[in-house]
């Protein structure tokens, strides 16, 4: 089998048996896409299903001499254990080269995370004199009161809120659903959105159940999101580099900080491991040696 064969049969496969979404498959082909171009460089005869062990070694020494940082690596190479538990499962291969592999030693990084100020101070700089001033006061809300992922916001739709028992419903990484709790801040500023302005505008055939829309009625996409949020940073002389994923991240913590269950936590969140929702203690621990530092009189 060829790598072109190959690749597009292992898209098929992520799409029908793991239902994963356009933005996953994207990524799990580049880490594919890579593996191919290197050997397209370096072994030009070799296959997919004639990759050993020593091939995916050099390969990661190969990307490392690219300037790869590590957690790009282990990135890369997540992409690819799937690609071969896949040759594995459709008896392509016979045994998996990739089994015995070790990601590269990462020190994991603390995500930035914002104040309850600083968000207080975002949300207050919207112009809410213009029709989106309305909408985009709900895309933070919702952010930060429901700890979503981007793409969790753009895809999110009106049939799926149930704001009179504050609980949306959302579907994250591979389509898995989850019913997230939402305040009543955000569910006040949604009803805004929703009721008062949304619908003064056309809406587009087929995105009439889509909750955020643009001026010419298309659902928003992810980089309009970080637009948005980027020009209030700037607005309010915000020294953080923020994204969407901010408000993730800081809802995670606030709610650590405030002495949220982690189980509670990793439901809301969406986290298939505790493993992952438990580098929030590590920030509450952070936050914690802060204020020691900040506040005890023997410090």
């Amino acid at each position: 089998m060829n790598w072109p064969s190959a690749i597009k049969g292992f898209q098929a496969y992520l799409k029908l048996e793991k239902s994963l979404s356009a933005n996953s498959i994207e990524a799990y082909t580049r880490d594919v896409q890579r593996l191919y171009e290197y050997t397209e460089t370096q072994v030009p005869t070799i296959n997919p299903e004639n990759i050993v062990l020593k091939d995916l070694r050099q390969f990661i020494n190969w990307v490392n001499e690219l300037g790869m940082i590590p957690s790009s690596q282990a990135r890369t190479l997540s992409g690819i254990k799937a690609f071969y538990k896949y040759m594995l499962m459709e008896d392509i291969i016979k045994s998996d080269p990739s089994e015995l592999l070790e990601s590269p030693k990462i020190t994991r990084k603390l995500p930035d995370t914002l104040s309850y100020e600083d968000i207080n101070k975002l949300i207050d700089a919207i112009d809410l004199s213009k029709p989106e001033g309305a909408r985009n006061k709900a895309i933070l809300e919702t952010l930060y009161g429901c700890g979503l992922r981007v793409s969790e916001l753009t895809e999110l739709k009106l049939s799926n809120l149930y704001l009179d028992i504050e609980f949306i419903k959302v579907f994250g990484k591979g389509s898995k659903e989850r019913l997230v709790p939402i305040g009543g801040s955000a569910v006040k500023a949604l009803k805004i959105w929703i009721e008062q302005v949304r619908g003064h505008n056309p809406i587009k055939k087929g995105e009439e159940d889509y909750v955020f829309l643009n001026r010419r009625g298309s659902r928003l996409s992810r980089v309009y999101i970080f637009m948005v949020i980027k020009d209030l940073a700037l607005k309010t002389g915000l020294k953080k580099t923020i994204s969407p994923h901010t408000f993730r991240h800081s809802f995670a913590t606030h709610l650590v900080e405030g002495g949220a269950d982690l189980r509670a936590v990793q439901e809301m969140l969406g986290h298939e491991s505790i493993t992952t929702t438990e580098i929030y203690t590590h920030l509450d621990k952070e936050y914690l040696k802060g204020t020691i530092i900040q506040f005890h009189p023997r410090n």
